[in-house]
């Protein structure tokens, strides 16, 4: 019997269409019904004895929420009959309902039902039960999901128990995954959650990864690159993680309009098995990351967002090492000023996810600013290969170790956010180091007159060591920030084209953000997942705030 592995979850929504991604036991037709006649059919194609399919649906009325339920060649497969869960919608919101845009990263799989949480409650799963609980109450209109989706090497005790059963865990990579098929077991284990499963099935969700979806520090330096390189199991790793990723990331963040001019996803569907045209694709990327996008751009209403590759997209050479290669950093300007000129304005808020904070607390972005300066030679050879080792022991590979990236995102959004035209706000969302933070922003000499932000949220469910919150809060202090500057001086460090306040934080714990952005205001709330003495898990607000 043809049956859902796994799905369905709700990708791309706007006023009249949407898509729906699942897994499948076979090769089928899925096929999405809702509530108001509107439908939408597609065959699964194929990936290393996997069965996929992104089911297109149009004819949605804007401004409603529709139930809706998936078949498989005919036959119905969810709802489960048994779900206790509400029915799975597909919501299309007016620009006069506002938007409710949720975001977090990091997010280690939580333990099957009745297992202990050895990092505390998942925050997705209780915004989840927070809505099963409220069916008409307050929602995300969309999830945005910063990175680390999955975790590839550092796995659950029952993914290692289910590698060894696969190889051998004293042979390289050990105790991570190695290829294609251990890579769909980490999206099994998380996805499978029932929590997460509904949810992600009712509130559209945009994604991009960050390094652990692949390996730890990923793409940190061109010696590190090239030692990966060097070892006989990280090419299959790493072509195994980019298939994956294109399968069940990336294909979802992509409209119905992309969708249909892309040459792979028109191969894939086109052919009996595509695991060697994904596999070709994914070589391609590793020998030319210029020549793949992951980025991409979503507009809702008169909210822009644009999700930003800040892994694969890296220049790693010493001598003119960047964030973005030049064609994505052409991309992104040039998607950030699409529409902008006296004559109109094409958005009020600009959202620019990008896995790795911009502004860093003080400390730690001197460091980096000083190590980027270090590596590059400035203080001789001896100095260069120092750098290197503390560049991986730090994990010192932000947008602050990319000196000028640095100061040129800085410039770009200072533009976007003056003139005619202007937004009313500018925000950069982040996650990645494992607290959370609100950093604003200034300009000598100038003022944009979008209210800017750095806002980073993480974990949603992941460990908060001691030394990690001890670190941080020292390196948003005073005598941080004075050490700081006598490090960067050390390595003859020109100034940022930028200075910043931290005006939020830090705040530990496994939580969300949530901005609410109606007409040209913003409002910011924070919500950490707890568990209180009754045993009631449930998300408290920390802070919240207008933004403008």
């Amino acid at each position: 019997m043809t049956g859902l592995r796994l799905g369905p979850l709700l990708r791309y929504t706007d006023g009249s269409c949407a898509t729906v991604w699942v897994e499948t036991n076979r090769p089928c037709t899925a096929e999405v019904r809702c509530a108001d006649g509107a439908r939408g059919t597609a065959r699964t194609f194929q990936i290393a004895g996997h069965h996929y399919a992104l089911v297109p649906v149009s004819g949605l009325t804007p401004g409603t929420a529709t139930a809706y339920e998936v078949l498989l060649d005919g036959a119905g497969v969810w709802p489960p009959p048994d779900s206790p869960f509400p029915p799975s919608v597909i919501a299309t919101p007016t620009d006069a309902d506002g938007m409710r845009v949720a975001f977090g990263s990091c997010r280690w799989a939580a333990p099957p039902a009745g297992g202990k949480d050895e990092v505390g409650p998942d925050a997705l799963d209780t915004l989840s039960a927070r809505m099963a609980a409220d069916p008409g109450g307050e929602r995300p209109d969309v999830l945005l999901l910063l990175g680390d989706q999955v975790y590839a090497d550092e796995v659950s005790d029952a993914t290692r128990q289910w590698l060894a059963g696969r190889r051998d865990l004293a042979e390289p990579p050990g105790e991570q995954v190695a290829d294609y098929e251990e890579y769909t077991r980490l999206y099994y284990e998380s996805w499978l959650d029932p929590e997460v499963r509904w949810l992600l099935s009712t509130v559209p969700s945009c994604m991009i990864f960050d390094d652990h979806d692949v390996i730890d520090d990923w793409n940190t330096s061109a010696a590190w690159l090239a030692d990966m390189r060097a070892t006989e199991w990280w090419q299959e790793r790493l072509l195994s993680g980019l298939m994956s990723y294109w399968v069940y990331q990336q294909l979802g963040n992509l409209s119905p309009d992309e969708l249909a001019a892309d040459p792979l996803y028109a191969a894939l569907r086109e052919t009996s098995d595509g695991t060697d045209a994904l596999r070709a694709f994914a070589k391609q990327a590793d020998a030319d990351p210029a020549s793949v996008r992951w980025s991409y751009r979503r507009d809702f209403g008169r909210t822009r967002v644009l999700m930003v590759d800040s892994r694969a997209a890296r220049v790693l050479e010493e001598d003119h090492r960047t964030m973005l290669d030049p064609g994505e950093a052409a991309w992104l300007r040039e998607q950030i000023l699409d529409g902008r000129d006296e004559e109109r304005d094409s958005y009020d808020h600009l959202l620019i996810g990008t896995s790795l904070p911009w502004l860093l607390p003080h400390l730690v972005h001197d460091v980096e600013t000083w190590n980027a300066a270090m590596c590059g030679g400035e203080r001789g050879a001896r100095w260069a290969r120092r750098g290197e080792r503390i560049r991986r022991g730090a994990d010192l590979e932000h947008w602050a170790a990319f000196p000028s990236s640095f100061d040129a995102l800085a410039d770009l959004i200072a533009e976007a956010g003056s003139g005619p035209g202007a937004p009313a706000t500018v925000s950069v969302l982040s996650g990645d180091v494992h607290h959370a933070y609100v950093a604003e922003p200034s300009w000598p000499g100038r003022a944009p007159d979008a209210r800017v932000a750095q806002l980073t949220c993480s974990p949603v469910h992941n460990s908060v060591p001691l030394s990690i919150r001890l670190g941080f809060r020292f390196g948003w202090s005073a005598p941080a920030r004075a050490l700081g500057r006598r490090i960067a001086r050390h390595g003859r460090c020109a100034p940022s084209a930028v200075s910043w306040r931290r005006t939020g934080g830090p705040w530990f714990g496994n939580q969300l953000m949530t901005l609410t952005l109606r007409g040209r205001s913003a409002r910011l709330r924070l919500e950490q997942a707890r568990t209180d003495r009754s045993g009631t898990t449930a998300l408290r607000t920390v802070t919240d705030r207008e933004l403008t």
